[in-house]
């Protein structure tokens, strides 16, 4: 099969946030560089998710923050997520609409399908800690799959 070749990138023009004189190339589509239409792109996803917050928790962007900043930047149930690649979940009451805290979207979907039950929060805790079929398997043989090599 023979080798694609690349189309070479089309100039369109000069960036309009760029200084005026700049000779920075702007490619299709759009008036911008590519730096300009990343910040651009940026600011545009904050300002949509401040709406989304306000609108559907009521809480600002800024409350958002400060949560995050007390959770110490991270999911506030595995302590790994951090947001880096796709901002936390705000975790809420559906009963009464009060906002807990910020979770990753793995946690977050594990406390709907724990329907937010305490008691069940609670058997996952004991299940981790005496898994019932340890007591089955009273010689403590564990499984030699090569998954549980160090």
């Amino acid at each position: 099969m023979a080798a694609r070749r690349r189309t070479p990138v089309r100039v369109v023009g000069c960036c309009k946030d760029c200084e005026p004189g700049s000779t920075r190339p702007v490619t299709r589509p759009g008036p911008r560089c590519a730096t300009h239409q990343r910040e651009r792109k940026a600011r545009l996803r904050s300002a949509n998710h401040a709406t989304w917050i306000l609108a559907t928790y009521g809480i600002t962007a800024d409350e958002y923050e400060a949560i995050f900043e007390a959770q110490g930047g991270k999911c506030a149930i595995c302590r790994r997520a951090t947001g880096a690649t796709r901002r936390l979940s705000v975790d809420h009451d559906h009963k009464t609409g009060e906002v807990r805290s910020l979770c990753c979207n793995t946690c977050n979907k594990f406390l709907g399908h724990i329907r937010d039950d305490p008691e069940a929060g609670q058997r996952v805790y004991l299940y981790l800690l005496e898994p019932p079929g340890r007591e089955v398997l009273t010689d403590g043989r564990v499984r030699d799959s090569g998954m549980y090599a160090d």
